[in-house]
C-alpha cells in the first residue's frame, strides 16, 4: 500500500526546474522516488494516475490502523468497509461505497438451482469456507446431529438427533468447519453431536440423540431427543433439549407400560414427545420436523411439506403385540417377538433406532444403530 502526499510542486529557486524522469522526481535538494513514470502515467506502489483514472491501491482496516499516515486529506481505500475512507484530522471517515457483491464460499455438495440461493448440503464433514463476504451477509442453516441408538431386549425407541435451524445468521469470511455426527451404534449408546463452527461465525450445535432402554438398564437417555424407556416398570424416559436451546433442539421419550407383555416408550422426536407404551403396542416415536428448503435428495417425507428430519424411534414390545412406528424424519420401527431387532434410523436424518422385542424366557432382540446427522447451508446469491 502506497499513498502519495503532494500539495504542491515547484522550482526550488530562480532558473531551477522540477524534473520527472523514468525513476525520479527531482527537485533540487529534495528527491521523491518513484516506481516508474511513463508516458501519460506514474505509478507509485499500488497507486497510479493516468488520463483516464486514479487509483490508489487497497489496505484493510488492520492495515490502515497500523501506520497509514494520518495527514488531514489522506485517502484510502478500505477492502474491509469496501469504501474510500479519508483522514479528516480526528479520524477515518467512509465515503463511496462499492456495490456488496454476493458471498463466495465452497464446501459440501453445492447447488446453485437458479432460485436467489446457493446451497450447501453435507452428509459427511468438510470445510466451509467462506472466501468474499458483504459486510451485511447472512445465511440460513440446517444442523442435525446423529439419532441414539434403540435397546435390544423389549426396548425403547432411540432420541431423534438434536435438530436446530435459523435464517440471518451473520457470517464473515473464514475458514469454517461442518461435522457430522454419527448415530448411536449397535450397543446402547447416544449419537454424536454435529455443528458448524469456525471463525467467521457463531457456532451452531446440535446433540445426539439419547439410546433407548433395555429392559436391563430401564432408563432412557437424555439427548437432543430423549430416548424411550423399556417395558420394565420402574424405568423412566430419556429428556430432550439436552443443550438447553431456545428453541428447544428435541423432546422427551415416553415410557414403558410396565406389566409383562407390555410395549416400551418410544424415543422423542424434533417435533414431539416419543409416546408411552401401551399393554397392546409399543410407543410410536415422536415426529421429526421439516425443513422447506431441503431438496427431495435428503430427508425424509412427513406428514406435511418439506423434508422431514430427526424422528424418534419406535418402542420395542414384549411378545406379542406390534412394535411402535417409527417418527418422520427417519425414526427406525420398533419390533415385537423373540430376537427381532428394531430398524436403524435412516442415515442422514438423525433418526432414532427402534427398541429390539422380547418375551419372557427367549431370546431378545439386540441393539440397532441411529441415522447419521445433516448439514445444510444457503444464502442469497442472485442469478
Amino acid at each position: 500500500m502506497s499513498i502519495l502526499n503532494v500539495n504542491q510542486i515547484q522550482p526550488v529557486g530562480s532558473g531551477q526546474t522540477v524534473t520527472i524522469s523514468a525513476t525520479n522526481v527531482d527537485a533540487g535538494s529534495a528527491t521523491i522516488t518513484a516506481g516508474s513514470v511513463t508516458s501519460g502515467s506514474i505509478t507509485v506502489g499500488d497507486s497510479f494516475l493516468n488520463a483516464n483514472s486514479i487509483g490508489i491501491g487497497t489496505t484493510n482496516t488492520a492495515g490502515r490502523n497500523a501506520g497509514i499516515s494520518t495527514v488531514e486529506g489522506t485517502l484510502i481505500y478500505n477492502s474491509t468497509t469496501k469504501q474510500l475512507e479519508v483522514f479528516d484530522g480526528s479520524g477515518w471517515v467512509g465515503g463511496l461505497t462499492t456495490p456488496p457483491g454476493n458471498i463466495e464460499a465452497t464446501g459440501g455438495n453445492e447447488a446453485t438451482p437458479g432460485d436467489g440461493y446457493k446451497y450447501h448440503f453435507y452428509t459427511g464433514p468438510g470445510p466451509f469456507n467462506v472466501t468474499e463476504c458483504p459486510p451485511t451477509a447472512a445465511i440460513d442453516y440446517l444442523v442435525v446431529a446423529g439419532g441414539g441408538s434403540g435397546g435390544g431386549n423389549r426396548a425403547g425407541g432411540g432420541g431423534g438427533g438434536g435438530f436446530r435451524t435459523g435464517t440471518g445468521a451473520p457470517i464473515v469470511a473464514g475458514a469454517n468447519t461442518v461435522t457430522i455426527g454419527a448415530g448411536g451404534g449397535t450397543g446402547e449408546s447416544p449419537g454424536n453431536d454435529s455443528s458448524l463452527a469456525g471463525p467467521g461465525l457463531t457456532d451452531i450445535t446440535s446433540s445426539g440423540g439419547g439410546y433407548g432402554a433395555s429392559s436391563g438398564p430401564n432408563n432412557g437417555a437424555p439427548g437432543g431427543s430423549g430416548g424411550g424407556s423399556s417395558t420394565n416398570p420402574s424405568g423412566t424416559a430419556g429428556t430432550g433439549n439436552a443443550g438447553g436451546y431456545t428453541p428447544p433442539e428435541g423432546n422427551n421419550g415416553g415410557t414403558g407400560a410396565g406389566p409383562s407383555g407390555s410395549g416400551a416408550g418410544g424415543g422423542g422426536g424434533a417435533g414431539g414427545n416419543g409416546s408411552n407404551g401401551t399393554g397392546p403396542a409399543g410407543g410410536p416415536g415422536g415426529d421429526g420436523s421439516p425443513v422447506s428448503w431441503i431438496p427431495a435428495d435428503y430427508g425424509t417425507t412427513g406428514p406435511s411439506p418439506g423434508r422431514w428430519f430427526s424422528g424418534g424411534g419406535g418402542g420395542g414390545k414384549d411378545f406379542p403385540g406390534p412394535g411402535g412406528a417409527g417418527g418422520a424424519g427417519g425414526g427406525g420401527q420398533g419390533q415385537s417377538g423373540p430376537a427381532s431387532d428394531g430398524t436403524d434410523g435412516t442415515a442422514n436424518t438423525g433418526g432414532g433406532a427402534g427398541g429390539g422385542g422380547g418375551q419372557t424366557g427367549s431370546l431378545s432382540g439386540t441393539p440397532n444403530a441411529g441415522g447419521s446427522g445433516f448439514v445444510a447451508v444457503r444464502y442469497s446469491y442472485p442469478s
